[in-house]
């Protein structure tokens, strides 16, 4: 059975648009998944990233248009310019990682969390919301206030992970083959490579 460690940020557009269709290749080939939130602002630091804020204007523009391209691709509503973006993504990263430990269907909250704050204009960094998506997705809401160090343990961990194994953005999927996939434009690499193609 093949495994993907999937490495993302929950106020990053594209592992928004990673959205379902990550879920269905998973589902279609037996895989299974880790999901591990990490601090992407740390991650960017660390790997030679700069921030969206921080890039040439003529970055800034393709970014946008490229989301813009994205999204239509992927079926999803996207505001290019949210309201509550950048966040505090910790808070909704810990509430996925006390769901991935209590078990369920953590894609379903991955994707509540991310449509919350990329299409809904809605702050991931605040208790009610972070409540919403887990009752939403089938969990406890009360799993927002459990196992918050735990949680930020994870968290940092994840990050320290990513570096080692040669993660530098979100989303980044990592098979157990160690083929490395950047991005949600690169899910059809990560299909075929589940189908044995490479």
């Amino acid at each position: 059975m093949p495994h993907i460690d999937y490495y993302f940020a929950t106020i990053s557009p594209f592992t928004y648009l990673a959205g379902p269709e990550l879920e269905q290749i998973i589902q279609k080939h037996g895989a299974t998944i880790t999901y591990k939130p990490l601090d992407i602002m740390g991650l960017f630091g660390r790997t030679g990233g700069i921030p969206p804020k921080d890039r040439h204007p003529n970055r800034q523009e393709y970014r946008l248009q490229d989301m813009r391209r994205r999204a239509i691709v992927a079926g999803l509503p996207l505001n290019l310019k949210p309201a509550f973006w950048p966040t505090n993504p910790a808070p909704s990263s810990y509430a996925i990682i006390a769901a991935q430990a209590a078990g369920g269907d953590v894609g379903k909250l991955v994707n509540a969390l991310t449509r919350s704050c990329w299409a809904d204009e809605k702050n991931i960094a605040e208790d009610d919301v972070i409540r919403a998506c887990l009752e939403e997705a089938g969990f406890d809401p009360a799993l927002a206030d459990s196992g918050l160090l735990a949680g930020a343990e994870t968290y940092g961990a994840n990050l320290e992970e990513a570096v080692v194994k040669g993660v530098f953005g979100a989303p980044f999927f990592i098979s157990d083959k160690d083929e490395r996939f950047w991005g949600q434009d690169r899910l059809s690499d990560l299909d075929r490579h589940l189908s044995g193609e490479f």
